[in-house]
């Protein structure tokens, strides 16, 4: 299937007449059970003359027998020379119709970010806001999981894809585009590409907040979405342990540098309550995060417990917040998003009214 795509892709004739596959330009091509991502290679100049060859590349890929769906970026990776250029217009933002922005990031792997972020999402969904999630984890997409869903996006308005719905939350994730097992084996530009395409490309809609789940790190993920839109704050999570608190450092270091607001930190798996005794055991140590933020001097929005009941809730597509609102971890996550809702400022908040 793979030798037919190339083929077909070779069909598409670039600005100079040279076929995509023949130019070089084709990169981060990825097919798995009828699902195709791929990358275009370009320089900025020619951003504008290459958006109709991907609609081509996209059309005629979608054309081919066993095709379900297909995801083409641009991305620029070359060096062009200077040029003397007259001043570019005023940057649109792709988000700009949604009432808050916010990331939710760790600086490191492991930490609970992406089960967090559902559970916040739905606590706010909870005090009667309209919620969205960005996973912009490419390389590790989770929310699939979390929230249960399967299939892929369709399509709306404008060629944009429509975000799918669980538990009354609107969601949009790489891993709804690409099969489960897929390895996308792709350089930061790529990222950052595909990253301001699912802001820009998806049909949003109306919403009071949209979640943005971070992958770890503090590199070209963070910067696309910093530069590609207006971030009204950034959560950070860790868990109690030196060894997280440090990239949690890291992170709240970044979203200073670009000016983002940091609303707080949550410490997750602040302690373990065992489903046999019911005593709580501070696996990872106590108090860090708190501690950290007060050091920091950023506000400290709580701790979330580790129990066996939110791993399972978590594994089974059922978020301990959509299953047990009322619950004790419910309860603590949403006292969470109301400090997080309050951590905003007050030009912030006016964009739109926030029932907390």
């Amino acid at each position: 299937m793979e030798d037919e795509i190339r083929a077909t892709l070779d069909t598409v004739l670039l600005p100079d007449g040279t076929g995509l596959v023949a130019s070089g330009r084709l990169a981060g091509l990825n097919v798995a059970q009828g699902r195709i991502s791929l990358s275009i290679q370009i320089t900025p100049q020619e951003a504008q003359d290459f958006a109709p060859i991907r609609d081509e590349v996209e059309a005629k890929l979608r054309g081919l027998p066993s095709v379900s769906s297909v995801f083409a970026v641009l991305t620029s990776e070359r060096d062009s020379p200077p040029q003397i250029k007259a001043p570019k217009p005023a940057k649109v933002d792709p988000l700009a119709g949604i009432g808050h922005v916010i990331a939710v990031a760790s600086g490191k792997g492991g930490v609970g970010k992406s089960t967090t972020t559902v559970n916040l999402a739905l606590a706010l969904r909870a005090q009667g806001l309209a919620v969205g999630i960005l996973d912009a984890d490419i390389y590790g997409p989770s929310l699939p999981t979390l929230l249960g869903l399967h299939g892929k996006p369709g399509m709306g308005e404008g060629r944009k894809l429509k975000p799918m719905q669980a538990y009354g939350l609107s969601a949009m994730s790489m891993g709804l585009l690409v099969e489960p097992e897929t390895a996308m084996v792709w350089r930061g530009p790529m990222v950052m590409s595909a990253i301001t395409q699912m802001m820009a490309d998806v049909e949003w809609g109306r919403l009071d907040v949209l979640l943005v789940d971070m992958p770890p790190g503090t590199g070209d993920a963070q910067l696309a979405l910093a530069q590609g839109t207006t971030l009204a704050g950034a959560v950070i999570i860790s868990t109690p342990q030196d060894l997280s608190l440090i990239d949690a450092r890291r992170g709240i270091a970044m979203f200073r540098k670009v000016d983002v607001p940091i609303l707080g930190i949550v410490e997750n798996m602040s302690h373990f309550i065992c489903p046999d005794c019911g005593n709580a055991h501070a696996i990872f140590g106590q108090g860090g995060a708190e501690a950290e933020a007060a050091r920091l001097k950023v506000p400290y929005l709580g701790g979330v417990p580790l129990t066996m009941a939110l791993r399972a809730a978590s594994d089974s597509g059922q978020p301990i917040t959509a299953r047990d609102p009322e619950g004790p971890l419910g309860q603590i996550y949403q006292q969470i998003a109301r400090a997080m809702m309050a951590g905003l400022k007050p030009e912030a908040r006016a964009i739109r009214p926030v029932q907390t």
